[in-house]
């Protein structure tokens, strides 16, 4: 499409980014056919083209609204209209570039505002999130049926982990919410990892990956979180580790994103270019590797949900399912398994009715070949579809771990 960007917005530092995906865009509208808020809502702004729209306006000198902000909020930055799109538009950079327009023009309602801090400072704290998760399990009867769902019930004990001792070494990311969750998600991927010969190396410096500040008004903050992580991989990358582990998708689509995001730092471009290199979801790690060796043999009747995050932001979708077959578990099919689930991050906080009907929907698709479990590969999926109550979910790792010999 023709693009004029306004002088004011030719200043931004990712002006250029912007005016190129903007003239990739040639509105044709595929991107809505997959885009699930705009399935829901059916309302044009709800969806890609409309957002996109939105974002040009804006960078070629319309007035931001609170109007248009709350299209934007919508998004689940699912990334479905990237697979979806024929012309190969980077909707979710141009996304967060408008995002980071427009909240800067446009306060937030206090109640809003609070809320963002109050996420930004709790889940990418994981001692404080497990404490008060804790608070809340010991007080589930008194709380909002809203936030008593979040609570996880009955978690299986993380296990102990292998000491490191093997040749190949891996780092892997520990995450702000998975240990809290789901404590048994890393250690079981450990005990996996061990018994191929793998070791997992640990690099307590490293913390939350920055996707949660990035995506809640605090972009730069995002990016220091992603720096510091960079510091304290960098001395073990140097030292022979072969890879950056990560067992939750979504923060490792962030992750292999630090070499865009970070191109234009003088200091860490390099650094962080060849950490998003190194940077790979745990099943990239174990297709390679000869499981059926070390584990038994299985009929268990699954779902698999992939996340998008894997399948659309990593290209990963068929991955999963894939070792698992070749484990003997019966993956069931799965209708409209490219669509979200509604968690997104903190979506299903931010945007609790939309994120019900999503979830509720991927629910009904998912338990409709009658599986004994569902079976996912993000942290924030696994807790969202489980918040229903209905069929347990888990991350796939524990039922390989499972079936270990």
């Amino acid at each position: 499409m023709q693009t004029n960007l306004s002088e004011q917005s030719r200043q931004l530092p990712r002006a250029e980014e912007a005016d190129k995906i903007l003239r990739t865009c040639v509105h044709c509208g595929f991107c809505n056919a997959t885009c699930p808020t705009y399935q829901l809502l059916g309302d044009e702004l709800d969806g890609p083209r409309g957002r996109i729209y939105l974002i040009k306006q804006v960078l070629e000198g319309a007035p931001a609204t609170a109007k248009a902000q709350l299209h934007l909020d919508r998004c689940l930055t699912c990334r479905n209209c990237e697979t979806t799109c024929p012309s190969g538009v980077d909707y979710h950079n141009l996304l967060d570039i408008g995002r980071a327009v427009i909240d800067q023009a446009v306060p937030r309602p206090a109640s809003q505002r609070l809320l963002r801090q109050g996420l930004r400072a709790l889940a990418p704290n994981p001692n404080l999130f497990k404490t008060l998760l804790q608070i809340g399990a010991t007080f589930r009867p008194l709380l909002p049926r809203g936030i008593e769902a979040k609570l996880p019930h009955d978690l299986p004990a993380a296990g102990k982990r292998p000491a490191p001792r093997h040749a190949r070494r891996v780092l892997m990311l520990e995450g702000c919410v998975q240990p809290g969750l789901s404590p048994n998600t890393n250690a079981a991927a450990a005990r996996v990892l061990d018994r191929l010969g793998i070791s997992v190396i640990p690099a307590p410096d490293a913390g939350c990956c920055g996707a949660l500040d990035y995506h809640l008004d605090a972009q730069a903050t995002g990016l220091d979180r992603a720096r510091r992580n960079i510091d304290a991989w960098w001395p073990h990358l140097e030292n022979g580790a072969e890879a950056i582990v990560q067992t939750a998708s979504g923060c490792g689509a962030f992750i292999k994103d630090y070499g865009h995001l970070l191109e234009r730092d003088p200091i860490y471009a390099a650094r962080a270019r060849r950490v998003s290199e190194l940077a790979l979801d745990l099943v990239q790690v174990l297709a390679d590797e000869p499981l059926e060796r070390v584990c038994t043999a299985t009929d268990q009747r699954i779902a698999f949900h992939c996340p998008c995050t894997l399948q659309h932001a990593q290209r990963l979708g068929g991955a999963v399912e894939a070792v698992l077959t070749r484990l003997g578990f019966n993956p069931t099919a799965v209708p409209d398994s490219h669509l979200c689930c509604g968690s997104a991050g903190t979506y299903s906080i931010t945007q609790p009715e939309l994120a019900r009907q999503l979830r509720d929907n991927k629910l009904n698709a998912l338990e409709s070949g009658h599986p004994d479990v569902i079976a996912t590969a993000n942290i924030g999926c696994q807790n969202h579809l489980n918040s229903a109550g209905r069929t347990p979910v888990r991350h796939w790792i524990e039922l390989v771990d499972q079936v270990l010999r």
